[in-house]
């Protein structure tokens, strides 16, 4: 069954299945706004080659990507101008898009048919163009990938510049005519999920005039993150990615651009060259455009201190922004809230493209999902009230567990790393003693606390051996329904019915599956979550060798979240070695000595963390979900 979707939020009911509108945070229609006036079926579909300026395939050739365009035919006609909602991605042959995976599809004579994703289907009625750029090295354009390097960006970048008459575009892959942009009115708004809200990023990151806003999705900001954790390897690099997008382009010999992602890619982990220019953090001061981020707090794909470190980067250029944050992986909002979503970016690109003013701009910054389905605003993110507050870790009766307080404290606790241990191992267990990890908790707390922001740790610790690594956790310790973010679908089931969101064509579908919450019970929820190696004490940049016995101290990065921690459950702090669900370890793994004294964890709260010992952690084994990353980068 289909449910065509009007202008009103509405509830689906069919074969069962009931798909609510959440009445938290519910979205206001704006009084005025762009409507669905102009016709999709007789839409202009066609592809224009945007030369980049480079040759990264060697071919002697400057490189063209390959734009493909859908736009209403009417204000053309009428000598009226339009803006561009852009989707540059290296997916549209390879991987698909969307929950759906849906690919491009062109008629016989090449022309562009089938449009991933509902983008073309909803805005294009209402007066918008829709562009969906392959990156170069991928589908139709020349060129190859570098995975978030100076190639990624171009790609889009000059895409951007070409609809503001400052690129030149041709009508062929090779040879053609040039073609202007004269149907566009310069303003473009750039979307996408994953891989192609990373490149939206890095464009907005260069400054490049007529970028309006952005809205990426679990996206990355620097690229270092994803492949890395201070000093840590995840064990994956970008020349297997680079790999991946290229199957199905024109052909190119893209062997020699791997190579140097291989090199580049150290495997020590250290912060070089490489990653400082896919950094697109260090570069927030050049962003013009507004922001609209979206991400999963429990995205363990694109970890969240990308969009952590992203926003608060933001905040500090003066950016314009707006966060969703949910309970999910790495999963889009229109897979997990979709009426509210369309909504929501339906205001946001009205107002920062068409320039209607609807008031999306004062509505509240932060939305975040508390429990599966519901919803609550927050004026700002990080919470208003949000205060850093150090805990620091207090040895107790039983060996490696204790308590965790703002009072100074002292002793040592010690551990061995087994290089095979895991989070939910460790943390299963909290009241008993563990050979591989300690355990520091508030006891069950009076009042709620919630984590809101950027945590980050310091561990002094001693290691055994030359060569280590260390694992940190914060663990909401209780009772709790949570969306089942380990599980295939990342939080969410994907169904039979159908609803439908815009026109559609032939060819080109506006219909998508409903999904619903993928949720479960738990004993224990892993909320903020980090890794390092110490031997990068010194600098991220080079590692330092470690002496046997010698006491190093390092600070490192937890994930970013927005977590509120319930009156009657605990909050605790988990340290451990090499977790291998996300990490490689060293080659041996050694005892650590931890100096609780030197060793403390700097968390945004908002509430008053307790000021001494709590009450003991549960003995009983608790379950948590099986927190092994997905690494499929779409």
């Amino acid at each position: 069954m289909r449910v065509f979707r009007g202008l009103c939020a509405a509830v689906v009911v069919a074969a069962g299945l009931v798909v609510p509108v959440q009445a938290a945070s519910a979205v206001q229609r704006p009084a005025v706004g762009s409507e669905p006036v102009y016709d999709f079926a007789g839409a202009i579909r066609e592809t224009v080659w945007v030369d980049v300026g480079r040759d990264g395939d060697g071919d002697g050739k400057p490189d063209r990507v390959a734009a493909d365009i859908v736009r209403p035919a009417e204000p053309a006609a009428q000598g009226r101008k339009i803006p561009v909602i852009m989707d540059a991605s290296p997916y549209y042959s390879s991987l698909g898009r969307g929950n759906e995976s849906e690919f491009k599809t062109y008629d016989q004579q090449g022309r562009p048919v089938g449009f991933p994703l509902y983008y073309d289907n909803y805005f294009v009625p209402r007066g918008y163009a829709v562009v969906l750029v392959d990156l170069a090295g991928t589908n139709r354009s020349t060129g190859c990938v570098d995975v978030g390097g100076a190639s990624d960006v171009q790609s889009a970048k000059k895409v951007v510049d070409w609809l503001n008459g400052r690129a030149t575009g041709y009508s062929a892959k090779s040879g053609g005519s040039k073609v202007a942009a004269s149907w566009s009115d310069g303003g473009v708004g750039m979307i996408g999920k994953s891989y192609d809200g990373t490149i939206a990023n890095g464009v907005a990151a260069t400054g490049v005039a007529g970028l309006k806003t952005i809205v990426p999705i679990s996206a990355i900001s620097s690229w270092y993150d994803y492949y890395r954790s201070d000093g840590a390897s995840f064990g994956f690099d970008p020349d297997g990615l680079a790999e991946t997008v290229e199957t199905r382009n024109g052909g190119q010999d893209c062997s020699a651009q791997n190579t140097k992602l291989a090199k580049g890619a150290t495997a020590n982990g250290d912060f070089g060259p490489f990653w400082a220019d896919r950094d697109y953090a260090a570069q927030a001061k050049n962003v013009h455009a507004s922001v609209f981020v979206s991400h999963g707090v429990n995205d363990l794909n694109v970890k969240t201190i990308n969009f952590g470190q992203w926003w608060d980067a933001l905040a500090k250029a003066g950016v314009q922004r707006k966060i969703w944050l949910a309970q999910t992986g790495h999963v889009d909002p229109f897979d997990y809230r979709r009426t509210e979503w369309v909504d929501t970016l339906h205001q946001w690109f009205d107002h920062y493209l068409m320039g209607i003013d609807n008031g999306i701009e004062k509505q509240p910054m932060a939305t975040v999902e508390r429990q599966p389905d519901q919803w609550v605003d927050q004026s700002s993110y990080p919470a208003a009230g949000v205060k850093a507050t150090t805990l620091r870790p207090h040895a107790g009766g039983t060996a490696g567990v204790g308590t965790l307080s703002t009072a100074a404290t002292s002793g040592t606790a010690s551990f061995t790393d087994n290089l095979d241990g895991s989070e939910n191992g460790w943390a299963a267990n909290p009241s008993a003693t563990s050979p591989n990890r300690v355990v520091y908790s508030t006891g069950s707390l009076s009042a709620p606390l919630q984590v809101s922001g950027t945590s980050s740790i310091t561990v002094t610790a001693a290691p055994s051996t030359s060569s280590a690594r260390l694992s940190a956790m914060l663990v909401d310790y209780g009772p709790a329904t949570i969306r089942n973010y380990s599980a295939g679908g990342e939080g969410i089931k994907t169904g039979t019915t159908e609803t439908c969101w815009g026109s559609t064509a032939p060819g080109d579908d506006a219909c998508y599956k409903v999904t619903s919450a993928d949720t479960t019970n738990v004993g224990f929820t892993v909320i903020s979550r980090g890794w390092a190696d110490l031997a990068n004490y010194r600098s991220l940049s080079k590692e330092s060798p470690l002496t046997p016995g010698k006491p190093y101290t390092m600070t490192f990065r937890l994930a970013t979240t927005d977590h509120v921690v319930p009156a009657g459950h605990t909050l605790a702090l988990v340290i451990g070695g090499t977790d291998a669900d996300f990490i490689t370890g060293p080659a041996k793994g050694p005892k650590l000595t931890i100096d609780l004294a030197k060793t403390s964890v700097r968390i945004p709260l908002v509430g008053t963390a307790p000021a001494g010992p709590g009450a003991a952690l549960p003995r009983t084994a608790l379950s948590s979900v099986a927190n092994r990353p997905q690494l499929d980068l779409r």
